[in-house]
């Protein structure tokens, strides 16, 4: 109930920006009809990308089904492809920054460091 009381609210601001910029007005009815829509639609949402995650026998959705769920609609899978993007590189710089940190001294009064372990030496190690 908490939810669908956030959705009208929100579906009721938006109304109200569309209004004063286009100089119309919105009916009680019609903005509780697009609440209502709105709240069926994201429950519908949500039971499809549940179902892509389990077809694909995982228990969490990802960008992917996201991805898919946006398929029919060019320019929000456009927007979903280029968020992700931007996340993707911000998670690489994070880790990358955490790699840079400045490496403890080994033995103590040799002064010399040990050198970071990249991936390609990693995955050898393995």
């Amino acid at each position: 109930q908490r939810l669908k009381a956030a959705v009208h609210y929100t579906v009721g601001c938006l109304c109200q920006d569309v209004a004063e910029d286009q100089e119309v007005q919105f009916s009680k009815q019609t903005i509780a009809a697009i609440s209502e829509i709105t709240f069926r639609q994201c429950e519908n949402f949500a039971k499809d990308l549940e179902m892509f995650a389990r077809h694909a026998k995982r228990t969490t959705v990802t960008t992917e089904d996201v991805k898919l769920l946006a398929r029919r609609s060019s320019s929000l899978l456009k927007y979903i492809t280029q968020k992700s993007e931007e996340i993707t590189s911000s998670h690489m710089e994070q880790k990358e920054k955490k790699k840079k940190k400045p490496i403890a001294v080994k033995g103590g009064r040799t002064g010399k460091q040990e050198a970071p372990v990249t991936e390609s030496e990693d995955s050898n190690m393995a």
